[in-house]
């Protein structure tokens, strides 16, 4: 894997535990620990929910970098404009189920809520 760079931890020492770090910084310790798994797929659930502009923008970046190294990047967000901004492709979900998969230029806001908002359709999975 080739390096990242991430800005360090603003920790008050050594023995600063991770719980009481900025939520940014906690974010960047649990990257920090799935990225020295070296795994080709990566789930990121929320990763910039009650974070600043700052470390959202690290958070990007870093995803980005991942991506353009051959890592598969599953990213969760309720946030419209953080999907729209980082996806190559939008899995749409209405009450658990799939409702529609969008390519980035199928992407748009109204694309996502129309099928964000289908509650009987449904895709079928193909064999």
């Amino acid at each position: 894997m080739r390096d990242l760079f991430i800005t360090p931890l603003a920790a008050a020492s050594l023995d600063q535990t991770s719980i009481d770090l900025s939520g940014g910084n906690q974010q960047k310790v649990v990257v920090g620990k799935w990225l020295t798994a070296d795994t080709d797929i990566l789930i990121f659930d929320e990763p910039t929910r009650g974070i600043d502009v700052g470390a959202k923008s690290e958070i990007y970046k870093l995803l980005n970098e991942l991506a353009q190294q051959g890592k598969a990047i599953i990213m969760i967000s309720s946030e419209l404009p953080e999907i729209l901004r980082m996806s190559h492709r939008v899995v749409v979900m209405c009450e658990g189920r799939i409702t529609q998969i969008l390519n980035a230029h199928e992407a748009t806001q109204e694309n996502i809520m129309k099928f964000a908002t289908q509650r009987n359709n449904t895709i079928k999975a193909s064999a």
